[in-house]
């Protein structure tokens, strides 16, 4: 395995060592840089302890391609699905597990099911009273406290800033189908390096341990529910990994010649990516339109000519000049109706 980085994003990325770097797989204008300094001299690296492998085949791949492209208005002449399959890579996306003891006081109310039989009586239309039994169930709650020392392992948290943006665009991933992390896995993906310190994504992981621990507070108490669970809780023995989330990345050129990315979740084959009508190709639905206006004004000439021998054809061309005005008119339809897709578009460009 080696390093290496994005000059332009600032991605950082760890990958095998027989694997060209080629570009970088988030913004893919720039040749990965590899960096000499070994894995020590990184602030944040953990190695990883457990992965979820792809789970969709390339056909899902393919359909998943090829609606994204049929939703593009005016799409640019690269956006074509042959070509973005055969820029697909593999990319695994960090999250940070950790596992630790906590020891702390507790207090709470925990709840126990019962049910509740009464008897409700209607008149019904035979003009006579009728009595049904209602069963209804109901909550006790009743006051508990408690000191516990347990250890917790792999709660999760998210290693990367961007990592809400992900899973709004892609969904969440099934944390259920993780693997034990082997190296051989990986098979050529390559794998982004967290841009998130264990202590700045403490913040997220300790709710998951207060979670943790109430349920098994709850379990203990052997109660069906719990509420407004209070600890005050001493945490020790930190350990931290990783845990791999797969996406495939691709991308298409617009107009400018720029690389315009699109991801793909790795288990569902969901899609989302940078979306930019062709204006160019707009541009050429507009003269192509403004052709077929001159073409029938130059019709309409012609059958004012007619107008010498007959009457009628001077109110045909009336009416052809009629027509190619409002052709020419809509020719500059195509055109803002690109420019407005571009902007609306540019509000929910996945990464910014």
């Amino acid at each position: 395995m080696h390093l290496a980085v994005c000059e332009r994003c600032d991605w950082g990325y760890v990958l095998p060592s027989d694997v060209p770097a080629g570009q970088c797989p988030h913004c893919h204008h720039e040749t990965l840089t590899g960096l000499e300094e070994g894995f020590d001299q990184l602030p944040v690296i953990r190695p990883p302890e457990q992965l979820i492998p792809f789970a969709i085949s390339e056909e899902t791949a393919r359909q998943s391609i090829q609606t994204f492209a049929r939703q593009v208005t005016f799409a640019p002449p690269d956006l074509k699905p042959q070509t973005l399959l055969g820029r697909l890579r593999r990319l695994y996306l960090p999250r940070w597990l950790v596992d630790g003891e906590a020891g702390a006081m507790w207090q709470a109310e925990v709840g126990f099911d019962y049910d509740v039989v009464s008897h409700q009586d209607t008149f019904d239309q035979n003009g006579g009273w009728a009595s049904r039994e209602v069963r209804e169930t109901r909550i006790r709650w009743e006051p508990r406290a408690g000191r516990l020392r347990r250890a917790y392992h792999n709660i999760s948290a998210p290693a990367l800033d961007v990592e809400a943006q992900v899973e709004r665009r892609l969904g969440r991933f099934d944390l259920s189908s993780a693997q034990d992390y082997r190296p051989e896995q990986l098979n050529g993906a390559l794998v982004r390096l967290p841009n998130r310190t264990p202590a700045d994504a403490w913040s997220d992981a300790r709710p998951h341990f207060q979670q943790a621990a109430s349920e098994e507070c709850r379990r203990a108490a052997k109660a069906d529910h719990i509420r407004g669970y209070r600890w005050s809780p001493e945490f020790g023995q930190l350990n931290w990994t990783q845990l791999l989330l797969p996406i495939y990345t691709t991308y298409y050129l617009g107009d400018d010649g720029q690389p315009l990315p699109i991801i793909i979740h790795g288990q569902s084959g969901q899609i989302s990516g940078t979306r930019r009508a062709s204006l160019k190709r707009a541009k050429t639905m507009t003269f192509i339109i403004l052709a077929a206006a001159i073409g029938i004004l130059l019709c309409s000439g012609v059958t004012a000519l007619g107008a010498f021998w007959e009457d009628e054809f001077l109110a045909v061309a009336g009416l052809g000049v009629l027509l190619s005005v409002i052709v020419a008119m809509a020719a500059i339809a195509p055109y803002v109706i690109a420019r407005e897709y571009n902007r609306n578009q540019a509000r929910h460009d996945w990464l910014g």
